[in-house]
């Protein structure tokens, strides 16, 4: 039999002799601080004077809670089939978009890249981009390819649609083949900026591809749009209730099969996606139903003025108010009933809501994320009786810093609630430790944060790369009401464990 390997993970790895003594010698390379110089520094970021320092500064931005706008393109990329997300910039930028997803969704991240390097910054990048096409098409044999930039495509300027018809002229790329593109420079914007300008580049160039004239209203079927969602169960979740509907329906931009694909032995680059053809289609659809406002608006923007199409947008539907206007505007689109199997669903959410309604009610809270989702965690807190304290949106505007004040102060449970739009988890810092609060509510980003002020962290957003599995399980409609119920008293439940002295280390909470 042979020897059984002994692995040992990292937190039991580095505490090993001969780690620490490394760590030990080089510190006597590197002329730091005093122990005591450290503490007493670390101490002060935690008062108010720093906090008030920390609030003034305009020059840098610490830990947003927000990534580039490439990043954004190629998701909106993988949500058509036998798509190539094509990054014009250089490689390093393209390694981080793919590393980016994939330790969310834990699976690998197809995306080519033009491998800008000095003399494409200094020459310009047409060479990069119609050598790189004509590779990625003769390896990949993509039908579709969508292209964005980065940061040093935009700063030098270059042409993506004279680059495109250079390509085509040459014969690298075929006449027939769409490439939809879009400018995504990562010094302005977000990741939701740039899935909202890859998105609708991809249904206006399909659409003109096509050669149709819209006619809204024509087919008796529903556009569907999830926007930027790091949830594939909120897919699985979307088709569920449009099924039990009895609804027919388009999901425009389906990344899910990309992100959530099955272990058979062989890989593929193109797992599922929305069809192309069925794009141009979409224009006839009777309605679109985006469930994500702030990071489709070029979007729907363009379906309501070139197809002419009936549009309705909200934000993240989590908790039961939320899911009822999603209902309604489903029923409204569709010409539909609400389901009773949804209503008998409905009233499962809200008693487990009252069962668990003693463990979180009164709880204040402190949030980060993007707009739509922050919405959605504002309405969903503040009917568990939870208390908003800070929210923080680094890529939220003046538009949502409004809608977010009016929903907190349509709840008692809203007042102490202050907004803050541009800011970044380096300011959520200083608000946890000048104002604590129970718990903290967002992506994986705001951990160290919560560990520093020791507030426990509801991980709930995009990214979450030290958690498996959360963007299997749905959170929006009364089913992903329910998920999120769970993790947050339960949550909360173990917190009370772990502080409960032995006289209420309870058998039943």
């Amino acid at each position: 039999m042979s020897e059984r390997l002994n692995i040992v993970d990292h937190n039991q790895l580095f505490r090993q002799d001969k780690y620490v003594r490394q760590r030990e010698e080089k510190r006597a390379f590197e002329a730091p601080c005093s122990p005591e110089e450290v503490t007493a520094t670390l101490e002060y970021t935690k008062t108010k004077e720093y906090k008030d320092k920390n609030f003034a500064r305009t020059a840098v931005v610490v830990n947003p809670a927000k990534a580039c706008q490439p990043l954004g393109a190629v998701m909106a990329a993988l949500g058509f089939e036998k798509t190539l997300p094509f990054i014009h910039g250089s490689q390093g930028c393209t390694a981080y978009f793919r590393s980016h997803l994939a330790r969310h969704f834990k699976e690998p991240v197809p995306a080519v890249s033009t491998s800008m390097t000095e003399d494409a910054a200094v020459f310009g990048g047409m060479r990069n981009l119609i050598d790189g096409i004509e590779n990625c098409i003769a390896l990949y044999q993509p039908e579709m390819i969508a292209v964005c930039t980065t940061c040093m495509a935009e700063v030098i300027g270059d042409d993506l649609s004279a680059f495109l018809a250079n390509a085509r002229q040459e014969g690298a790329l075929p006449e027939d083949m769409p490439v939809p593109f879009a400018n995504t420079p990562s010094f302005s914007g977000s990741h939701i900026t740039g899935y909202d300008a890859m998105l609708r580049s991809v249904l206006e160039t399909l659409y003109n591809k096509s050669g149709r004239t819209p006619q809204p209203g024509h087919e008796l079927k529903l556009n569907v749009l999830l926007g930027f969602d790091g949830y594939t169960g909120n897919f699985a979740e979307m088709r569920r209730i449009l099924g039990m509907f009895g609804a027919t329906y388009t999901i425009l931009g389906d990344h899910s099969s990309n992100f959530d694909s099955g272990a058979t032995g062989e890989y593929s680059y193109y797992y599922g996606g929305t069809p192309l053809k069925d794009v141009p289609e979409a224009a006839d659809a009777a309605g679109t139903l985006a469930i994500q406002q702030y990071s489709l608006r070029k979007t729907l923007g363009y379906m309501k003025r070139t197809w002419g199409q009936q549009v309705s947008s909200i934000s993240t539907p989590l908790g039961i108010r939320a899911t009822d206007c999603l209902l309604e505007e489903i029923s409204r689109l569709s010409g539909k009933e609400i389901p009773e199997a949804l209503k008998r669903e409905r009233a499962r959410i809200v008693d487990a809501m009252m069962d668990s309604h003693a463990y979180l009610h009164g709880k204040r809270v402190a949030m980060a994320g993007d707009p739509d989702m922050l919405i959605g965690l504002i309405g969903f807190c503040l009917e568990l009786g939870m208390e908003p304290v800070h929210i923080v949106c680094s890529n939220g505007d003046r538009k949502f810093e409004k809608e977010a004040e009016l929903l907190l102060k349509s709840s008692p449970y809203g007042a102490e609630a202050t907004v803050h739009s541009g800011q970044d988890l380096w300011h959520m810092r200083s608000l946890l430790f000048q104002d604590p609060v129970d718990l903290a509510i967002g992506s994986s980003h705001l951990k160290f944060a919560a560990k520093e002020a020791k507030i426990p962290l509801l991980r709930v957003g995009f990214p979450i790369f030290d958690r498996h599995h959360l963007h299997r399980y749905p959170i929006i409609g009364y089913q992903g009401a329910l998920n999120l119920l769970t993790q947050f008293v339960n949550t909360v439940l173990d917190v009370m464990e772990e502080q409960a002295p032995d006289h209420s280390f309870d058998l039943v909470r």
